[in-house]
């Protein structure tokens, strides 16, 4: 950014008289303190027997290291490691869990720095940016830092495209497009396959980037799943109407079911109807994908259409028109039983996964 709207150069020096803030500082320091002091004791204690040939107790403290600030969500923490010396000669060291050496920032705040990148904040920005929320002292946070930390993030998302997947087995998937104004490139857009396992585990499957939602972008990513060991099919797809996802999903996994997904077509619906309406017509959508028979949820959808569909004819026909494609889950029972129970704590579908 050029010109940064961000106006938080005056936060910092408020922080910095603000006695509440110093407190909270100041606590965290203590409970730091006293966090790795548990650690030492901890080590002192392992090692208690281990003597010195004249019977002195051979780890012992030894004094700190040097003071150094770690950066956490309340500004700048100064802490302070202890040591240990080791008399035997086995090179016994304590090394902190809480405080690795070389840790210079806290984890939330790490995990902040990709958020506000994604949020569309230059590189060069950060520093600024980081100032309003942990104070003056955001240090080491340069151009420079920002880049490199962009580099790992990278290289950790190829370690994870290359993943395996010859032994994962998935039930359901959800596809979808997701598009964002970050990059001012509208023509992009983020391919995210979510799915569940045959244990009823849902866990993330892809993460692409893609033009728009093409055939030709979602063919590439299905592909590179199944030549990483996916097998077999998914038995059910949900997604919403863009026709690459579908389209490809028949040529690379033709075995899989196809079902439309219910929340994008409440959302079309409801779309093109009075606020006054809206209510209503999703109470008598949810009968209709709530319903535990496939007869129940026919029955459902013409009951919609015969209420509403005089007055509102266009939101009746976009509903309509996807009948087909909304409906497949109730072809096998076991469908609904897994569909209904994802949102508690798992269901072991492997038994109906083979028998299908």
């Amino acid at each position: 950014m050029s010109e940064s709207n961000l106006h938080a150069l005056s936060q910092p020096e408020v922080a910095s008289n603000d006695p509440l803030h110093e407190l909270i500082r100041q606590g965290a320091r203590d409970l730091i303190a006293q966090a790795v002091e548990t650690e030492l004791e901890s080590l002192l204690k392992q090692y208690a027997d281990v003597k010195t040939p004249d019977g002195r107790r051979a780890v012992v403290r030894n004094g700190h290291l040097p003071k150094r600030a770690v950066q956490t969500g309340v500004g700048d923490v100064e802490v302070q490691v202890p040591k240990v010396r080791d008399r035997s000669g086995s090179g016994i060291r304590f090394n902190s869990h809480l405080l690795p050496p070389y840790l210079k920032r806290a984890r939330s705040l790490e995990e902040l720095i990709p958020w506000l990148y994604l949020r569309g904040i230059s590189s060069g920005d950060f520093q600024e940016a980081l100032s309003a929320l942990v104070g003056e002292q955001a240090n080491g946070l340069s151009a420079n830092t920002v880049s490199r930390l962009k580099a790992k993030w990278l290289d950790e998302h190829k370690d994870w495209q290359r993943r395996d997947l010859s032994q994962k087995r998935y039930v359901y998937w959800w596809a979808d497009g997701v598009y964002s104004n970050v990059r001012l490139d509208d023509r992009l857009c983020l391919l995210v396959i979510i799915g569940v396992t045959e244990h009823g585990h849902k866990e993330l499957v892809a993460v692409e980037d893609g033009h728009r939602e093409s055939e030709a972008s979602w063919r590439e990513l299905l592909t590179d799943l199944r030549e990483r060991g996916l097998e077999p099919s998914p038995k059910l797809a949900v997604g919403d109407g863009a026709l690459g996802f579908w389209k490809a999903l028949s040529k690379v996994f033709p075995d899989t079911r196809h079902q439309r997904c219910w929340v994008h077509k409440t959302a079309n619906v409801l779309d093109k109807l009075p606020k006054s309406m809206q209510p209503k017509v999703k109470s008598a959508l949810h009968e209709i994908y709530l319903a535990e028979t496939r007869d129940s949820a026919h029955k459902a959808f013409d009951s919609t259409l015969r209420r509403f569909r005089d007055k509102y004819p266009k939101a009746m026909e976009n509903l309509e028109k996807d009948r087909e494609a909304l409906l497949p889950l109730w072809q096998d029972s076991w469908h609904y039983l897994i569909f209904n129970q994802l949102g508690g704590s798992g269901v072991d579908s492997a038994s109906l996964f083979r028998r299908t």
